[in-house]
């Protein structure tokens, strides 16, 4: 009897110990890069109470698992370093993670199109063939949408190759592929892009139902998710669903496209833009990873609420900083690009409005905004230059970030003075000088009179940061606006080749702003 519990516990010592294993997250990883001069949490799980040890570069870090298993270590800084190096981590088994480099490290995150990659761009075939770049390191991270907090994902570093490359986010290649040749150090890129994301999917579900200025949001949410979990939702989308496996039979039978299938309650609640589901799923598995900052491209599917997104955007920004305990770290982001059918007459726009909110997130410290109101393309929303797209993102890197003299900032609208018939307006961030584009004259302007009644306007640069701009239509002008439609023709830039940011100089009413509530009957 004595000899058959010795032998039984020896068996559990045994499986105990073959159980005993240590495990790091995907971002945690072979040919990483980590950030320079800022210390970089490293963390993984080992056995309850573990003593872990992590070594790199001449340092040694410990940590004890926790009762739920994770360990965090936090590096001292340490210079750029291009020579690859060994990261060591002891604890019930040990770990080395080669070939790890040092330098910047940049997230690229949005929607489709940040998410749009190097092969879908103009030129993908030349850039595919200058993408073997050692010191560049690529790493993605799948798409799961969930209420539940994620700690890990399926993804791995890898340098960026011909092949690699082609499935990579185009504008966080480009962008990282400038900064690697202009700084001379590595530079590791993260895409965690997700194609039509809303905002609010990409922030903590707590965080956003405890603000009030998005109580609406939130409860229109709930409601819905009750609704997506009822058996009447369900059983309705099981008969859709088999209704359509007969049409699709019938079409296939006819030689015809079968038709478009059901959209499952699953999908919606897995999907990307219930509040809270972006960071669960795809943003948590990284919290805390060192990095430089981020770069966004987002905005499309927010636009039918863009009066929210002025409150929405920075909101996320500032959750996102204190979610990363880095400070203010760097974020720059795209503005929408030009999109949709030219207008024959000046009015509103919901796309404009969203681009209003996007500046007006300026406001927030250490942020960026690159216009790109003359790349876009009227007949995609996916516009496929996204070359210049990272070259007027990076340069508010370069001017802000690495101590280069460039001015990254568009041409911004600063005030304006009505003269009779005219308007003279001023602006800020000129660089050296204004010009237009294709034609001589100034185009893209609008004014309107007492009656908010929209004309277009003639326009003229009148010096360096000045354009008058009159209409015979309106002889007493009270209000300018520049670029407002979806699709504007405009040609006004500086002479660094940086567009005129799009404004209007009116606070007439947005059309997206909530609607008053009908009065009782």
């Amino acid at each position: 009897m004595k000899k058959t519990l010795s032998f039984l516990s020896l068996a559990i010592v045994f499986a105990s110990s073959a159980r005993a294993e240590l495990k790091l997250p995907a971002i945690i990883g072979d040919h990483m890069v980590l950030q320079q001069k800022q210390a970089n949490p490293v963390w993984g799980w080992d056995d309850p109470g573990t003593k872990v040890t992590v070594s790199f570069a001449g340092q040694t870090k410990t940590a004890e698992a926790g009762a739920d298993g994770r360990w965090t270590v936090k590096l001292d800084p340490v210079d750029a370093n291009a020579e690859p190096a060994v990261l060591t981590i002891e604890g019930s088994s040990k770990r080395e993670l080669q070939d790890v480099l040092v330098g910047e490290v940049w997230m690229c995150s949005g929607q489709s199109n940040m998410g749009f990659t190097v092969g879908g761009d103009w030129n993908a075939e030349v850039e595919a063939l200058a993408a073997n770049v050692p010191n560049l390191r690529l790493i993605s991270v799948p798409q799961v949408g969930t209420q539940e907090l994620q700690d890990d994902f399926q993804g791995q570093w890898e340098a960026s190759t011909t092949e690699s490359c082609r499935g990579f986010t185009a504008v966080g290649f480009f962008y990282g592929k400038y900064l690697q040749e202009i700084l001379g150090v590595p530079v590791g890129l993260i895409d965690n892009a997700w194609g039509g994301s809303a905002a609010e999917a990409w922030v903590r579900r707590t965080t956003i139902e405890a603000d009030p200025r998005f109580a609406s949001l939130v409860e229109g949410w709930k409601q819905r998710e009750v609704q997506l979990q009822s058996p009447e939702t369900k059983a309705k989308y099981e008969a859709d669903l088999a209704a359509w496996k007969e049409s699709a039979e019938k079409a296939k039978a006819e030689g015809k496209p079968a038709p478009r299938p059901p959209q499952s309650p699953d999908q919606l609640l897995h999907g990307n833009a219930r509040p809270g589901n972006i960071f669960a799923g795809v943003v948590n598995p990284t919290l805390g990873y060192g990095i430089k900052g981020v770069i966004w491209y987002q905005g499309e599917s927010n636009a039918g609420r863009a009066w929210e997104y002025a409150q929405l955007f920075p909101f996320m920004i500032e959750q996102w900083r204190q979610e990363w305990n880095q400070g203010d770290f760097p974020f720059y982001w795209v503005q929408l690009a030009d999109f949709k059918s030219e207008v024959d007459q000046p009015g509103e726009s919901q796309w404009a409005e969203l681009r209003e909110s996007q500046t007006k997130t300026l406001s927030l410290p250490n942020t960026g905004q690159a216009v790109i109101i003359d790349l876009g393309e009227g007949n995609d929303i996916h516009p496929k230059n996204k070359h210049d797209v990272a070259a007027r993102l990076v340069r508010w890197a370069l001017a802000r970030d690495y101590g280069f003299k460039l001015e990254p900032e568009s041409p911004t609208y600063q005030a304006m003075e009505i003269a009779g018939n005219k308007v003279v307006l001023a602006f800020d961030h000129t660089g050296t000088g204004l010009r237009t584009v294709d034609v001589n004259e100034a185009l893209g302007f609008a004014v309107c009179g007492e009656d908010q009644q929209w004309k277009w306007a003639e326009a003229k640069i009148v010096g360096p940061n000045k354009i008058e701009v009159w209409s015979a239509e309106v002889p007493a002008p009270v209000a300018v606006r520049y670029a407002w439609a979806e699709n504007p023709v405009c040609n006004v830039l500086s002479k660094e080749g940086l567009p005129l940011t799009p404004f209007r100089t009116d606070d007439f009413p947005m059309i997206t702003a909530p609607q008053p509530a009908a009065a009782a009957q």
